[in-house]
């Protein structure tokens, strides 16, 4: 039987939902895991490459038909921490924002939030690899994932992403989903979903197997990230489509 190849974050946010999946002997006797960064695992699910993939919800639109494979998700009810703008000034200060290349998601949700709810006007840049290291003056930069929890212990102005969305439309967010480019089978599906489950449910093992002293994962598991995909993130995820189309 052909594996079902499937793309995975390399994130530490995404260790709860890999805890399962790495554990299902089952599941791992039908899959080939690939894990990247965001904007890599959603270009492979583009182009065929996978057959499903934890991606940025942002790359719905570009899709030609897709496929919620779980009720779990990448998502926050609120402060996500690792999604965040850095910078050495206050945001109104700020000139020049780089855009950090691991992400689609996030660099839509900044402009959508620039122009609707700082309302502010600034010059955007693509990043490249270390942009982190430009992150002065009146430059500031959207940095994502594991580098953001290194970079909230650097810059003295963090702004959430996550928290930012919830004061402008009082939803939580929805960054990533399990999202198949074509339908898959039920049972398959079944025990996906069920794998995902068992990490989210054994988030005290999850946080013993890293190795990570920047911030506290056990809070970052339960606190920042949320992992169910529930009514209120699918509304949240049709509101934040709705500005980029």
């Amino acid at each position: 039987m052909e594996k079902i190849k499937v793309g995975a974050v390399s994130y530490l946010n995404t260790k709860p939902l890999l805890y399962g999946i790495k554990r299902s002997e089952h599941l791992l006797q039908q899959i080939e895991l690939i894990e990247d960064y965001p904007s890599k695992i959603a270009q492979m699910l583009l182009d065929n490459e996978i057959d499903v993939g934890l991606v940025p919800v942002a790359i719905i639109p570009k899709m030609k038909e897709h496929y919620f494979i779980s009720d779990y998700c990448i998502g926050t009810e609120s402060e996500v921490a690792s999604v965040c703008l850095f910078s050495e000034v206050p945001i109104e200060k700020i000139t020049t924002i780089l855009l950090d290349y691991q992400s689609r998601t996030s660099v839509n949700l900044i402009k959508i939030l620039l122009k609707q709810h700082w309302k502010i006007n600034v010059h955007l840049e693509d990043a490249q690899q270390d942009f982190r290291e430009q992150i002065k003056g009146t430059t500031a930069a959207v940095v994502i994932g594991d580098r953001a929890l290194e970079q909230r212990k650097i810059s003295p102005y963090v702004y959430d992403l996550g928290l930012a969305w919830k004061a402008m439309t009082g939803l939580p967010f929805m960054f990533a989903a399990w999202i198949a480019n074509k339908p898959l089978d039920k049972k398959f599906i079944d025990a996906f979903n069920k794998a995902n489950a068992y990490g989210v449910h054994h988030i005290d093992e999850v946080v013993e197997e890293q190795n990570f002293k920047n911030y506290d994962l056990k809070k970052y598991y339960t606190e920042n990230i949320s992992y169910e995909r529930n009514h209120k993130k699918m509304e949240a995820m049709q509101q934040f489509i709705s500005y980029l189309t």
